[in-house]
């Protein structure tokens, strides 16, 4: 389980295929934290460590996340929101997250006003995800607050801090982003579905 709250970015190092899977080797000052076989949200993505060599650890995605997720784009460079695991009794500062990305949205607006950014979103409703005004999203492993929720896209209002802290400066129209939609939101609206 996670928080939503970014710990640190880490930066895609090397990418290698083998078979239909990813090896991907991320660069981050977390490395020597970490231990093989431990879980880790990268952009919001629950992947297991597999490898650390000093300042470098390596993940495996499989074709299910990479179908699932934005991971398919990711290039050498490329920086990745990171968040450990949550501690048992440590504060929830952000939402519960699991981790496991719904789908793919595309940024279709970045809106710069006086000190924060709107972040615009839009995402294929074939999945039945939905937001609600004021609810809770995780938009590439970052717990944030939906504003104009709509049927198929949203907005999230972005502070400095976590426009700096998070790869949410990278983001152009066009980018893409996983989303992880609210649990209970989503076994509220299977429970109605019945």
């Amino acid at each position: 389980m996670f928080t939503g709250i970014i710990e640190t970015l880490g930066v895609v190092k090397n990418i290698v295929q083998e078979g239909e899977n990813f090896h991907i080797t991320i660069e981050s000052n977390l490395a020597s934290e970490l231990k093989i076989d431990q879980s880790i949200a990268h952009n919001g993505v629950c992947l297991t460590i597999v490898n650390i060599d000093n300042n470098e650890y390596t993940v495996t995605a499989i074709k299910e996340t990479l179908d699932k997720t934005n991971f398919k784009h990711l290039k050498i460079g490329d920086k990745i929101n990171l968040e450990r695991a949550m501690i048992l009794g440590a504060r929830l500062d952000g939402h519960i997250v699991q981790g496991h990305v719904d789908q793919t949205a595309v940024c279709t607006n970045v809106i710069e006003e006086d000190g924060s950014w709107v972040f615009s979103f839009e995402y294929d409703t074939a999945f039945s995800n939905i937001t609600i005004e004021k609810g809770s999203i995780t938009v590439n492993g970052t717990s944030l607050t939906v504003v104009n929720s709509k049927n198929n896209s949203f907005s999230v209002a972005i502070i400095p801090y976590t426009y700096e802290h998070t790869n949410f400066h990278t983001f152009i129209k066009g980018t893409v982003v996983n989303l992880e939609f609210d649990v209970i939101g989503k076994y509220v609206a299977r429970l109605l579905e019945k």
